[in-house]
This record gives C-alpha cells, sequence and structure tokens, in this order.
C-alpha cells in the first residue's frame, strides 16, 4: 500500500472548486483512493454529474453548492461535512478564478473579484476547517496557490497578488496548527491542462480580445501537464505533508531559480512575458 493509499483510504475529504479543472481531478483521485469525498461547487449540477460518476466507478462522493464568499454558509457546510464521519480530515480549499491582462486594464471591481474569490473564500475554507480540526487535534488543510504565487507572473498581476498571499497564508499557518496537530500545505499548480487554457474556462477572464487559437497556442508552448497527473502527483506531496507543492517540474525550476537568484528570474519573466504578448498578438 502506497502512502497515499494509507492517507486516504477511508478519510473524509472535501474539496471546493470540485466540479471540474484541477479540483475534479483531485476529487475523482481521492476516491480512487478510498476516501469520502465532498464535492463543493458554485455549479451545483456539475457538481453532482462528477459525484455521480465517482459513485458509478465505485468511488464515494457526494456533492455540494456553496458560494464561498459567503462565510455562514461556508462554516455550516464545512460542520455539516464533518457530522458525516465525526471529523474532516482533510479540506482542499481549491476554488478560485483567474484574470489575465495588463494591470492598467483592471477595474477596482476586477481586482475586488480576485480577492472576494481567491483570497477572502480561501480565508472562509481555512477559518472554517481550522476550528473543526483543533477541536479533533487533527486534519490537514491544503489550499490551492499557484506558481503564480511563488514568482513573478506578469500579465497576471493582480491574480497573482492573491495567489502570494495564500502562499503567506499557508506557511504562517502551518507553523501555528502544528501544536494543535492540524497541518497545512499551499498547493502551487504550474500549466496544468484545464478548462484555464481555452480561454479562462467559465470562471476565468481574459481583459484582452485574444482568438482562442492564439491562446491555445500560448499555452501549449509552455507544455502544460495533464491534469491527472498533477492530482495524482500533488496528493502523493500532501500525504508526505509537503510544505509547499509544486507541479510540473517546471514550475518547481521556476521558483528555485527565483529563490536562488531573483534578478534572474525576473529577466526570465519578463522574457516569458514578451514571448507570450507576440503568440497571442498582443505586442
Amino acid at each position: 500500500m502506497t502512502s497515499a493509499s494509507k492517507a486516504f483510504s477511508g478519510a473524509n475529504a472535501l474539496v471546493t472548486g470540485g466540479a471540474s479543472g484541477i479540483g475534479r481531478a483531485l476529487c475523482e483521485r481521492l476516491a480512487a483512493l478510498g476516501a469520502l469525498v465532498t464535492i463543493v461547487d458554485l455549479q451545483a449540477e456539475l457538481a453532482e454529474e462528477v459525484a455521480a460518476a465517482i459513485r458509478a466507478s465505485g468511488g464515494d462522493a457526494r456533492s455540494e453548492a456553496l458560494d464561498i464568499t459567503d462565510y455562514a454558509a461556508t462554516e455550516d457546510l464545512y460542520k455539516r461535512v464533518a457530522e458525516r464521519t465525526g471529523r474532516l480530515d482533510y479540506a482542499f480549499n481549491n476554488a478560485g478564478i483567474w484574470m489575465m491582462g495588463d494591470a492598467h486594464a483592471f477595474s477596482l471591481e476586477d481586482w475586488n473579484r480576485l480577492i472576494d474569490v481567491n483570497l477572502r473564500g480561501t480565508i472562509h475554507g481555512t477559518k472554517a476547517a481550522y476550528g473543526l480540526m483543533i477541536k479533533q487535534k487533527s486534519g490537514h488543510i491544503i489550499n490551492t496557490a499557484s506558481v503564480a504565487g511563488l514568482t513573478p507572473d506578469p500579465g497576471c498581476t493582480a491574480y497573482a497578488a492573491t495567489k502570494h498571499a495564500i502562499v503567506g497564508l499557508c506557511k504562517s499557518l502551518r507553523v501555528e496548527a502544528a501544536r494543535h496537530g492540524v497541518r497545512v500545505s499551499a498547493l502551487c499548480p504550474g500549466v496544468v491542462e484545464t478548462p484555464l487554457l481555452a480561454g479562462g474556462g467559465k470562471f476565468g477572464k481574459v481583459l484582452d480580445e485574444v482568438e482562442p487559437e492564439k491562446m491555445r497556442q500560448m499555452w501549449t508552448r509552455m507544455r502544460p501537464m495533464p491534469v491527472d497527473a498533477f492530482a495524482e502527483r500533488a496528493l502523493n506531496d500532501v500525504a508526505r505533508n509537503r510544505p509547499v507543492i509544486v507541479w510540473p517540474f517546471g514550475g518547481k525550476l521556476f521558483w528555485w531559480m527565483d529563490r536562488l537568484s531573483p534578478s534572474l528570474c525576473l529577466r526570465l519573466a519578463r522574457d516569458l512575458y514578451i514571448g507570450n504578448q507576440r503568440v497571442i498578438g498582443l505586442e
């Protein structure tokens, strides 16, 4: 039995943003490892479709509708999920949105929406889970940030700001939470094959007018990782209690470079940004 199988078999796991993309892949992999999965998403019908597919394949999954910007609803849902087994073992606060465009093009409404969903939504899920886990003296909170929360991400400045904040939350809380027996990790995907690559998905936004084919070309040149492979490797690292989890390897390399030579990383980020702008026709 692998470390992931031992960690997740019979565990009660909750995943926000679980109806699509990375969230869905995490739910499917968790169920395959024997976890009892609650798929939480604003898209109620899609979440139930994913849950039904997992059940049809022999897994244990339920779906719940939630707007993570509503703390009262979030706290109530997390408590109800914990009641299922008397505990909440894993809380994957994964729901988020993405916006791309030069910073000057972002309206204050765009900034606030990113902060409300990505940061405040993650804070809501963290607070709701942390209170339960302190009482049970165990549990693991995994908050989805991004490589954009570890390194420069020109063209996605507002998004990067929220993701840097999530990384800071996770690293600081990890130290505090250890005395309660609670673990905390930051999940930092690099380029992964999700609906975002087709232009942002339902909850993404590209501020400039970019042809979908050019957007796909931009992401393809960055060699995206299949989402199922990402979920498998990410959960292996969760089982090992890694503090910061980064996949694919290209994202790890960029992160290491930023730590070793921030000035070199800034230059590479600039070159990548200029190259991407040329590909999508915005140079």
